[in-house]
């Protein structure tokens, strides 16, 4: 009897913490961009119904986040640009130990949607398009950010040569546009996120009378080279009627959710079974979540090289697409990025 009772304290030790509230984190990006609006759908929507208590948490951007999911207790999800992503990855084969450490051990769980990147100047500037950056006085946003490594990634594809540190300001979104505005130290400031964000709805309609945006020249060679890496993308009115009268073309990059590459049972059935939530409430999360949702599709297209999926919510996923009877539609590989002193800085390993 006595063992007996010793094997039923088991069972229900484990029955109870099998369907025990989990404390999980995921890093975003600054508190008035998309990414922190993603991390609150997800924990709304998906980590809820799992029993999952996810907390999002705002960060400087994805090159952070990559270092936090490896070292931060309880961050289990990190939102991450492709092409930071590429960049760790890059620097890894390059030999760079440090990126190495640092990407080797992480998974995507999700490919999301395009971001847009906002080259944003003063309305009385005589800058028009994106491919007149060169030697201009330009903020590229905080080190350790994806947007960093997006404006000095664009402007060493586009021009074939660094951005110059005397021409680079990494000041946050928001200081930079002052800077930009009052003082008139900067020429522009790149902004990188999905449509519409936050930072640029709060605008009100005199924003018009200060600032514009530049726009993507297919003509131009310059973009040619740009588009190795990123890709075309409209910036609509309609995200910003306050303020802006017309579509304006531009470049984007793709945004993932990622994990780390976790052993352990309870983690991966925890995971699993947030993978099983996002398949359940994904419509939800598509017609109550932030509009870049409508964007998202659940497949897991081929990846670049050096990238992974985390295999036990991969299977889950495949698993309901087959059940929605919507088939895996293949992605282009992410295209790889060329390494450099700078894109080290922006990544934040020179610092390690």
């Amino acid at each position: 009897m006595k063992h007996f009772r010793w094997t039923l304290c088991v069972l229900l030790i484990g029955w109870t913490s099998a369907f025990a509230q989990v404390d999980y984190k995921i890093v975003t990006a600054s508190e008035r961009g998309t990414y922190i609006q993603i991390g609150r759908d997800l924990a709304k929507w998906v980590g809820q119904p799992a029993k999952i208590n996810l907390e999002a948490l705002p960060s400087n951007g994805s090159a952070e986040n990559v270092q936090r999911l490896r070292f931060e207790p309880g961050v289990k999800l990190a939102l991450v640009q492709s092409d930071v992503y590429q960049a760790f990855v890059d620097q890894a084969a390059a030999g760079n130990v440090t990126a190495g450490k640092l990407i080797s051990p992480l998974r995507v769980m999700l490919p999301l949607y395009d971001e847009e990147i906002y080259f944003v100047t003063r309305a009385d500037s005589p800058l028009t398009y994106i491919h007149e950056l060169k030697d201009k006085k330009i903020n590229v946003g905080p080190v350790g950010s994806g947007t960093a490594l997006s404006a000095t990634t664009l402007y060493r594809l586009m021009f074939s040569t660094p951005l110059p540190e005397s021409n680079a300001s990494y000041l946050s979104n928001e200081d930079a546009l002052r800077k930009l505005i009052d003082d008139k130290t900067l020429d522009v400031v790149v902004i990188v996120a999905g449509q519409p964000a936050k930072l640029f709805s709060d605008m009100a309609p005199e924003a018009r009378q200060y600032i514009k945006l530049l726009r993507r020249d297919d003509k131009a060679p310059e973009t040619e080279r740009a588009e190795s890496t990123y890709f075309p993308a409209t910036i609509r009115s309609k995200s910003y009627p306050s303020w802006m009268a017309e579509d304006v073309p531009t470049l984007s990059v793709r945004a993932f959710l990622v994990t780390y590459n976790y052993d352990t049972q309870a983690t991966q059935n925890n995971l699993k079974r947030f993978a099983e939530s996002l398949c359940a409430n994904f419509d939800n999360l598509q017609s109550q979540g932030h509009p870049k949702w409508q964007e998202v599709q659940l497949k897991t297209p081929p990846l670049g090289k050096g990238w992974k999926y985390y295999a036990p919510v991969e299977k889950t996923l495949q698993s309901c697409v087959a059940q929605r009877g919507r088939p895996a539609q293949a992605a282009a590989p992410v295209p790889a990025t060329k390494t450099c002193n700078q894109q080290e800085k922006v990544l934040g390993l020179c610092r390690m």
